[in-house]
């Protein structure tokens, strides 16, 4: 008896160690792949990708080895079999789950890293990495609650509840339905977003009066970061069903406009030549649009409107306060008479003169 345990446990032992071997052999494999494709320029890898896949296929090869029936032998725990089976399962399933999501993220700094959003012209680099930011984060969503399924549904006691909810499925769906569906439609308006694009990270909007940039964009809600550091949390089914202005759609550049109210004695050559000489001699205009045109004629004042460019929202921005101060000062220093102003008409009768005398 003692010798028949004793060959068990010998057998056990060598097929423990095999599997072991082959397990740590297959770990090294792949350690050294990676560790090559990181140093090819070709396939360049992220910093910290190994390290990032080392500890979830640790715990798949661990998964491995507690089911493994010759581990439970060398331990006299085949009594225990079951939760060592169990105990497989569930950490087979959580490693896979943290692997994937591991894989996805080194995908995603492998692609945006030739997409630079900090460039001048980042509308292609902003595209992509917004579209991959919202992807990944439905894939993680998905394969987490894949995961928390597939974890339920190995327990037999779960799965039995499982199918008699699956048989009563039509009343359930529909009041599941009518209760989640703003939070569906959340969803739905997260991944339109997605793909669509009606917004992307860095876009310039105009969200309910505010001027700003979008910061954060989520399956649920989106981050506006406004001009006074002020945070605007928007819904992301508001820019499926409201109207928004978004000043970087499909380029960055901008036009700037100032309006001058100025008296019907103002030379508007005079003011366009200095219109000139202001944007020529600034580093925010782009060197594209200058013109000055009269836009409206009221009795008291004539509207004069100014369209300069600039290669970005802010930068229109500086450049129409930089503008608007430069030709007020040129008004008030060459032609202070042709500053707008209200007048008053006092006209005396016959009947209030003989009056006086």
């Amino acid at each position: 008896m003692d010798l028949f345990i004793e060959t068990v446990s010998k057998e056990s032992l060598i097929y423990l160690g095999i599997a072991l071997f082959v397990l740590a052999l297959a770990y090294w494999v792949v350690s050294i792949v990676l560790k090559r494709l990181g140093k090819n320029p070709k396939y360049l890898l992220p910093n910290g990708s190994f390290r990032r896949l080392t500890k979830p296929l640790l715990l798949i090869f661990l998964s491995i080895v507690l089911r493994m029936k010759s581990l439970r032998d060398l331990l006299n725990l085949e009594e225990l079999g079951f939760w060592f089976r169990k105990a497989s399962t569930l950490l087979f399933i959580l490693a896979m789950t943290w692997l994937i999501i591991a894989v996805l993220k080194i995908v995603k700094q492998i692609i945006i890293k030739n997409y630079d959003v900090g460039e001048a012209d980042n509308l292609k680099a902003r595209k992509i990495y917004t579209q991959f930011t919202i992807l990944e984060r439905i894939v993680i969503f998905i394969v987490i609650i894949l995961a928390l399924g597939l974890a339920l549904m190995s327990f037999k006691e779960i799965r039995e509840i499982g199918i008699s909810i699956f048989a009563s499925a039509g009343v359930a769906g529909i009041i599941i339905g009518f209760s989640a569906q703003k939070f569906i439609g959340t969803l739905l308006a997260g991944i339109q977003i997605a793909i669509a694009q009606p917004i992307k990270l860095d876009d310039v909007v105009i969200v309910e009066g505010e001027w700003g940039r979008i910061e954060e964009i989520t399956l649920t809600y989106v981050v506006v970061r406004i001009w006074d550091k002020r945070r605007l949390i928007v819904p992301t089914p508001y820019f499926i069903d409201q109207p928004f202005q978004n000043w970087t759609k499909s380029s960055a550049d901008i036009l700037g406009t100032v309006f001058l109210y100025v008296d019907y004695m103002v030379s508007f050559d005079d003011l366009r030549e200095e219109l000139t000489r202001i944007l020529q001699n600034t580093e925010l205009w782009d060197g594209e649009v200058n013109i000055l045109q009269v836009t409206d004629s009221k009795p008291t004042h004539v509207e004069v409107r100014a369209l300069m460019s600039a290669k970005d929202s802010s930068t229109a921005w500086d450049l129409r306060v930089h503008v608007r101060e430069k030709l007020i000062d040129y008004l008030q220093k060459n032609y202070p008479e042709s500053i707008a102003r209200t007048r008053v008409m006092l006209q005396q009768t016959n009947d209030t003169i003989n009056d006086e005398i």
